[in-house]
């Protein structure tokens, strides 16, 4: 296991881990059987890349921010939080989602990095989120819960989490 050199946080999207996160990104397409077309443009201008992905954005149809979850030059994942929820992100997706890239797995990331999401989405103003996995998905289920997930309905085969954020002090 590689020692960070700082613990890891949440930031918005930035050049200093053009190298982990282009590699890291790589590895996981070619993992999941993905396209990596994309990181062609992104290797080329990746400041471009990164600053396209600060601030809120239209995603899914709603106002989203993205995070990612980086340790000095090191990038471990992506969270996004979607501000609203849309019929279809009532049922899959929610307001959070979030993904570490395969090196980081299995460390306590993705559960940290919720964590620190959740303190983003209450500065936002949602005091209750919804997290959505698949049933298959024990992994991010533990983390959901681990991190005060209150288990709803299942709808479309996808089980569905209510997690209040706390008051900031």
């Amino acid at each position: 296991m590689i020692t960070l050199p700082e613990p890891p946080r949440l930031v918005p999207p930035t050049a200093a881990v053009r190298v982990s996160y282009l590699t890291g990104e790589q590895a996981d397409c070619v993992l999941d059987g993905r396209s990596a077309d994309w990181l062609g443009p992104a290797s080329e201008d990746f400041e471009g890349h990164a600053a396209a992905r600060r601030g809120v954005l239209t995603r899914w149809g709603v106002p989203s921010s993205i995070y990612w979850y980086v340790a000095g030059e090191h990038y471990l994942g992506t969270l996004v939080i979607r501000h609203e929820l849309t019929p279809e992100l009532a049922v899959a997706g929610g307001h959070i989602g979030y993904r570490v890239v395969t090196a980081w797995r299995r460390q306590g990331h993705a559960t940290r990095m919720l964590a620190s999401g959740l303190v983003e989405a209450r500065r936002l103003g949602l005091a209750r989120v919804l997290l959505t996995c698949h049933p298959d998905n024990e992994p991010s289920r533990r983390v959901i819960l681990a991190n005060g997930g209150q288990p709803d309905q299942t709808l479309d085969e996808e089980l569905r989490f209510w997690i209040d954020t706390h008051p900031l002090p």
